[in-house]
């Protein structure tokens, strides 16, 4: 009974003498921020880790030393946010009586992470070295080539993010984390030979064997065919596919003036010929499988 009376004293002792914002004790990360204010406990913590927060991490990728800022990697230390958890009152009897004798109350940090940011820090930090080639499409002597994609080595994106960010702990607490050696995955390439393959025969090869035309009317044509695609037509992976891509500068000097005086009744009045119209009606064109389906005529008047 005696026993319970003094524990239940000391109890009641450690509640009134424990009063402040942030109950002492309190510590996080080693440093004690216990028995005073929240301003106070924020203070703390700011002198103790301000220079370490910001401080670059030194990682290691495939060999090759790069430097990570984490302010700019989505990593930050969130000191309100940490002395908000530890200003909570704790009525556990063991924590409150072990106050009164230089008990620890530990709280975790707050460590938020912008996972978007980080990855793309990542990715760059990482570059292109070793990193799959995507397959694709060149125009040579007249001919199209096909460029099978390679496979190469790329960062483990989610093994990364989990290192970086005890590393980035660790470097709070103790002012270093040493050199983080990345995780290295083989990345195959996005494009598959067989779409290569496929874009070869629907456009590439024709596109070198026939010409195409794009007129507005009979009296305003022109013709592509293989001494003036090479200039305009390349192709790009997009989402495991090989897209055509129109270049609009040089298509627009091939064409010159070919359609001036032609106008166009657009939605808001009447216009010239741009050359994404001419872009658009060539994607067309050089889809066709008939010398008719390679004829496309831009609609002047499309209301």
């Amino acid at each position: 009974m005696g026993v319970v009376v003094i524990a239940g004293g000391a109890y009641g002792v450690g509640l009134l003498m424990n009063h402040s914002d942030v109950p002492k004790g309190t510590t996080v990360l080693g440093v004690d921020i216990g028995g005073g204010t929240r301003d106070d406990a924020v203070k703390k913590l700011d002198a103790a880790f301000d220079k370490k927060v910001n401080q670059p991490l030194k990682l290691s990728v495939d060999g090759k030393a790069v430097q990570l800022q984490p302010d700019q990697a989505g990593l930050q230390f969130d000191m309100q946010a940490t002395v908000s958890k530890a200003a909570t009152s704790d009525y556990n009897p063991v924590s409150v009586i072990g106050s009164l004798f230089g008990g620890r109350r530990v709280i975790e940090p707050e460590m938020p992470v912008d996972e978007e940011k980080l990855t793309a820090a990542l990715e760059d930090a990482s570059g292109s070295s070793g990193s799959a080639t995507d397959g694709t499409i060149k125009f040579k002597n007249g001919k199209a080539v096909a460029v099978y994609g390679k496979p190469g080595k790329g960062i483990d994106v989610a093994k990364s993010m989990a290192a970086v960010e005890q590393a980035y702990r660790t470097q709070v607490e103790n002012g270093s984390a040493g050199a983080i050696t990345l995780p290295t995955t083989t990345k195959e390439p996005t494009v598959s030979n067989a779409e290569v393959d496929d874009v070869m025969k629907s456009i590439a090869e024709p596109a070198m064997a026939k010409t195409v035309r794009v007129q507005t009317d009979p009296a305003h044509f022109i013709d592509f065919g293989q001494r003036s695609l090479p200039d305009i037509l390349s192709f790009k992976a997009v989402d495991g596919k090989l897209v055509d891509y129109y270049d609009l500068k040089a298509l627009k000097a091939a064409y010159g003036t070919t359609f001036v005086g032609v106008q166009i009744n657009g939605a808001s009045g009447k216009r010239d010929v741009l050359p994404e119209d001419v872009a658009s009606a060539l994607r067309k064109a050089l889809r066709g499988k008939t010398p008719a389906e390679r004829i496309v005529t831009i609609d002047t008047d499309p209301s």
